[in-house]
């Protein structure tokens, strides 16, 4: 017999999703203020309430069901994947000079913005390069706006590269990464704030199995299968 106890806790849990640490000091702000503008009048502090609980909302952090069988790289954000071509990768990701496959992922600001390793491996390259901050959705937005680059290597020697692209409103740009470190798919690194787009370019001769246009959801969307012919396995939390 199920735990009645159980059902409770589940339902509140997908109520309350957890925020990123990151976010508690925006909220305070946003509450403060809101409690102010409420002293001033009434209505100014309905407003502030309802930033407030946008606020939160943008900072939520979910728990997500990651695809585990090797091979498959996920979407490292939640968004709309704007553009899917076929470029050389920044040089600052050493990743040579011949063409990838880049997959651009745009996110707006009610888009979950906590970003997760698309495939398991090492963090083999880490370069931060501050620009400017043009709306994200712009081609110009990859080589001139404000940015983290990650190269990840997997354990087959393969490597990949992950851009953390601030947009038009985005102003800070939060990396957990450090050199050497060894990563699992599905697992947080960083999060952008208020709207941006995440880069990735994938190994060498491997094909996208998604398509412009198409909603990805960070940690589960499958971006590409390097190893299409094996089945696939359940999924773990994260």
């Amino acid at each position: 017999m199920s735990n009645p106890d159980n059902h409770l806790m589940e339902t509140i849990k997908s109520i309350f999703v957890p925020v990123h640490p990151a976010g508690w000091m925006f909220i305070a702000i946003f509450a403060v203020v809101s409690l102010g503008l409420s002293m001033m009048w009434a209505p100014f502090g309905w407003l502030g309430l309802i930033s407030t609980a946008w606020c939160i909302y943008f900072f939520r952090d979910p728990h997500r069901i990651t695809p585990i069988r090797e091979g498959l790289i996920v979407s490292p954000a939640d968004g709309v994947v704007q553009k899917i071509t076929k470029c050389v990768p920044p040089s600052e990701l050493e990743l040579g000079a011949a063409d990838r496959a880049r997959i651009s992922i745009f996110l707006n600001v009610f888009d979950v913005h906590v970003n997760r390793i698309p495939m398991e491996g090492s963090i083999s390259k880490l370069h931060y390069h501050a620009g400017a901050f043009f709306n994200a959705a712009l081609d110009k937005a990859s080589e001139e706006n404000e940015r983290q680059l990650v190269k990840i290597t997997t354990p087959d020697g393969l490597t990949y590269g992950v851009v953390q692209i601030a947009g038009l409103v985005a102003r800070r740009i939060l990396c957990d990464l450090k050199e050497g470190q060894s990563v699992k798919t599905g697992e947080r690194f960083g999060i952008i704030r208020f709207g941006s787009r995440v880069d990735v370019y994938l190994p060498p001769d491997v094909t996208p199995t998604v398509i412009e246009g198409q909603r990805a959801i960070g940690g589960e969307t499958i971006l590409a299968d390097i190893k299409s012919a094996e089945p696939q396995r359940v999924g773990t939390k994260h």
